[in-house]
């Protein structure tokens, strides 16, 4: 599957961006995704990850109430709608499909869009 995400830019603390990832290559809606973010000189960490169907939801405990992960597998696409930006969530995010073992694991995605840099100024 070919994964690209857009939406990134730079937004002042308290801002709001709506990240988008467009799948393509396999059926979309048969892969569990999930968003992940890395910062300067930091490893990859999980930020949000979402069913097949979308009805289940997970999120990192300093996302969670201000972000918001959703997908729409007919239009074989994926979002992070992100509200009250702080400038601890300046990153590189990734959108990710999971291919085995955990979920909150980047290890666990096979596949990878090329990221899309989040700058939060203070």
């Amino acid at each position: 599957v070919q994964l690209q995400a857009s939406g990134g830019g730079l937004v002042q603390a308290g801002g709001s961006l709506r990240l988008s990832c467009a799948a393509s290559g396999r059926t979309f809606s048969s892969d569990f995704m999930g968003w992940f973010r890395q910062a300067p000189g930091k490893e990859r960490e999980f930020v949000a990850a979402i069913s097949r169907s979308g009805r289940s939801t997970y999120y990192e405990a300093s996302v969670k109430g201000r972000f918001t992960i959703s997908r729409d597998n007919a239009k074989n696409a994926m979002y992070l709608q992100m509200n009250s930006l702080e400038p601890e969530d300046t990153a590189v995010y990734y959108c990710g499909a999971h291919f085995s073992g955990s979920y909150y694991s980047p290890g666990g995605y096979g596949y990878w869009g090329q990221g899309t840099l989040v700058t939060v100024s203070s």
